[in-house]
């Protein structure tokens, strides 16, 4: 029944970003960047309802007050990547615009990268270490200034169920380099959508917000670290199945 869901799922998925991104890029022409960021959000919102009633996935999510709650309120969201899941949900949880700082390889994946395109995202040559940050720090401070989060994945890559990637300190670099707050968040998607599944499974996603930490004063390094340690408590915390198998 899961390999039956997945494949709908998945169906769903590839017959609604077609004309969704035909959409976008047609938009994208006489539209302003957020109307095109809540157009694009619009399928992303269409591909976790999917996931809701086709697969049975369902979010839980606590924290949500410890979010800016003016129009203007910069934050830099760091986020536990487990899956696709939370890429997705993220954007249909949050109230404001997300910018996700991505690799520019992504805007090659047909229909979906090409719709992305269209964003004011922040999309990097990671061959450019030193430019691409340069690049983050100055796309970062324009987009905070107009109430835009910028949104991260500190290990850089989706991580196993139960387990901990390198945390680098981008992120926090980013929110030193503007004075915005680092918010860390807890997601338990590999539950339901294991990292480079196919079949998924029914259940409840954990995504915990915790508070804001200030970032003023702070060193890069030391400030990831109290980040991870959040994170990787709440992780424990949400999900201690997973961690359980994995120590013992």
């Amino acid at each position: 029944m899961n390999l039956i869901r997945s494949i709908i799922h998945m169906l769903w998925m590839a017959v609604t970003v077609v004309p969704w991104a035909i959409g976008v890029l047609i938009f994208s022409l006489f539209g302003s960047s957020t109307q095109v960021y809540w157009l694009c959000a619009g399928w992303l919102r269409l591909a976790v309802t999917g996931g809701t009633v086709i697969l049975g996935i369902q979010n839980r999510v606590t924290g949500m007050e410890n979010l800016p709650s003016t129009e203007l309120g910069s934050c830099v969201l760091l986020v536990k990547h487990q899956s696709t899941w939370e890429t997705f949900s993220m954007v249909t949880l949050m109230p404001h615009p997300l910018a996700f700082v991505f690799k520019k390889e992504l805007l090659y994946v047909p229909f979906f990268g090409w719709a992305m395109s269209r964003m004011d995202m922040i999309h990097i040559d990671r061959s450019q270490r030193a430019q691409a940050f340069n690049k983050v720090v100055a796309q970062g401070k324009r987009l905070m200034a107009q109430g835009v989060w910028v949104i991260m994945f500190p290990e850089g890559t989706r991580i196993p169920r139960g387990q901990k990637g390198v945390y680098k300190s981008g992120g926090t670099r980013l929110a030193i380099e503007t004075g915005a707050p680092v918010i860390p968040v807890a997601v338990t998607s590999a539950k339901c959508w294991p990292r480079k599944a196919f079949i998924k499974k029914p259940g409840i996603v954990d995504i915990s917000i915790g508070k804001p930490i200030p970032s003023a004063g702070r060193q890069p390094d030391e400030l990831m670290r109290e980040v991870e340690a959040w994170i990787e408590l709440e992780m424990r915390r949400l999900d201690p199945e997973a961690y359980a198998r994995v120590t013992t």
